[in-house]
């Protein structure tokens, strides 16, 4: 079954049920549909996109932030048999343009945010033969996204499509490199909503708050849990710890995916008296997910001093791996704080060394997934296919190591690994021991180059607020760690992270080490 039909399932089941609420409390906007007009509104969409010319295997691209209308914009285009390009929001000009040449994108539907970066390379981006805004206000010479569809049939297009047909181009961050292009098939996705709502015991009385950018695998499938079971669930814009209580409380959340981040701010706000836990309603609050990044053990002690009785989950995917769950730590295993957990469900994970042999436990080596949310391959790229996929295994590139138990850990990125005087360094473990620290709000280390050594480490701090540290105070800290790990030098500065959490590592190199700094292979 393609992942259309579930939601003309939830229209036929749930028709004047809720499912989606966006909330813009800066703003102070509320919008919410049901189900039916969730549908509705994919139908139409799907039909005007097939009057446009649009047929299978086409490309439509999405460039909007966070709203009501994403997730039925996506819907609408897999409902004409097209691929779905959602676009990080973060690429400039050029990278938007060049991603959607990559693709061969027929239609790009944008957002207000996205205005200036549009209008100057619309015109240079040759396959692309309509462009749909999505705002209030008229563009000159581009077709309004609630003008076209205001009398477009809301009936499901006669489109048959298999399980097996291409869904959807998922774009890599950039963060690594040039982006590449993931193709996922109808499968792909609906194998991540099984496995979501699988993990998560989802019902249809849950409701799921939602705020990461809709763009990526990990917000979306996360979100599918919610299409499987025909639940309702809350589009959330700002990050504010107020704003993410403030929702929880009045909508009634209680499944909530937390970055990193939010939850370290949601803690600093609690412990610094800014915010009043007993002003907010959230007993109805179950599960507290977290992931997108390694997850400082130290944070979730702290949370549970807050709320003892959450039930804490996470769990660990690639855009390659159709999003999250492919390994995945059980709401039963919270005395494993730190693991990233087994297989998930329908799953499978090794760690094997640099000749592909299995390692035995406690031994550090490359991780590799198996299941039914591997992805097809990378559009057009056989070579780095190949490179990736081998007999069904998917080569994360993320090092790990496994315990007695079988519960795995996330060591580091393969390409972040520090080599210092034969050593490898894996800067996750320095990370997680400085945010031990009490005035430690985030922290990223990094090799730097030297003569001597290859490389030595060297941790970026950002502190907490009115909090004061110095560089010696903080080397003496330190000290508890083995001597080869120890950070040569602190610089105190903002941790970047992207959308996702995940901390931008190539952009504190290139501030810090230069154009010198060693390429990791």
């Amino acid at each position: 079954m393609p992942i259309t039909e579930m939601l003309s399932m939830n229209a036929q089941i749930y028709p004047n049920k809720t499912s989606l609420i966006e909330r813009d409390p800066a703003q102070g906007i509320r919008r919410e549909i049901t189900w039916q007009e969730f549908d509705n509104l994919s139908n139409q969409l799907a039909n005007t996109l097939i009057s446009y010319g649009i047929k299978k295997n086409d490309k439509v691209a999405i460039l909007m932030m966070n709203c009501l209308e994403w997730l039925p914009i996506y819907f609408g285009i897999l409902k004409t048999g097209a691929l779905a390009v959602p676009l990080n929001f973060r690429f400039t000009a050029d990278e938007i343009k060049k991603c959607l040449e990559t693709a061969g994108t027929k239609v790009l539907i944008f957002g207000p945010e996205f205005e200036e970066r549009v209008k100057g390379i619309v015109d240079e981006i040759h396959c692309l033969k309509h462009v749909i805004f999505v705002g209030d206000e008229q563009l000159s010479g581009i077709s309004n996204f609630f003008d076209i569809i205001k009398h477009a049939p809301a009936h499901a297009p006669e489109i048959d499509i298999s399980d097996d047909e291409d869904a959807a181009l998922y774009f890599t961050s950039g963060t690594t490199g040039v982006p590449k292009p993931i193709m996922l098939t109808h499968s792909n996705l609906v194998s991540a909503c099984v496995t979501e709502s699988h993990h998560h015991l989802q019902t249809h009385e849950d409701n799921f708050l939602c705020i990461p950018p809709l763009y990526h695998t990990g917000a979306k499938m996360h979100w599918f849990g919610s299409l499987m079971v025909g639940s309702k669930a809350v589009i959330l814009k700002g990050v504010k710890p107020e704003y993410i209580l403030e929702a929880v409380s009045e909508e009634q959340a209680t499944i909530v995916w937390l970055l990193v981040p939010w939850a370290q701010d949601i803690l600093e706000a609690i412990e610094t008296g800014q915010i009043d836990l007993g002003d907010y309603k959230l007993d109805q609050w179950r599960l507290m997910h977290i992931g997108a990044q390694p997850v400082p053990p130290s944070l979730i002690k702290r949370w549970q001093k807050y709320f003892p009785g959450q039930a804490y989950d996470t769990n660990y995917g690639l855009s390659e791996s159709t999003g999250p769950g492919c390994v995945h730590l059980g709401l039963e295993n919270i005395h494993k704080v730190g693991a990233i957990g087994k297989p998930g469900f329908n799953w499978q994970a090794k760690i094997v060394d640099e000749n592909g042999n299995v390692l035995p436990p406690g031994q550090a080596g490359e991780l590799l997934v198996k299941g039914p949310g591997v992805m097809k391959g990378y559009y057009n790229n056989e070579k780095e296919t190949r490179r990736v996929l081998r007999d069904g295994w998917l080569h994360t590139g993320d090092m790990a190591r496994q315990d007695s138990e079988g519960f795995i850990y996330l060591v580091d990125r393969k390409k972040d690994v520090i080599i210092s005087g034969g050593e490898n360094i894996f800067p996750v473990e320095i990370e997680d021991f400085l945010q031990e620290h009490q005035d430690i709000k985030d922290a990223a280390v990094i090799g730097m180059p030297d003569k001597r050594l290859g490389e030595t480490p060297i941790a970026i701090v950002e502190t907490k607020t009115g909090r004061q540290l110095t560089e010696s105070a903080l080397l003496e800290f330190c000290k508890a760690l083995p001597r080869y790990k120890r950070p040569r030098k602190i610089i105190f500065d903002k941790v970047p992270r992207n959308p996702t959490g995940k901390i931008e590592k190539p952009l504190l190199r290139e501030k810090w080490c230069g154009k010198s700094v060693a390429v990791l292979v």
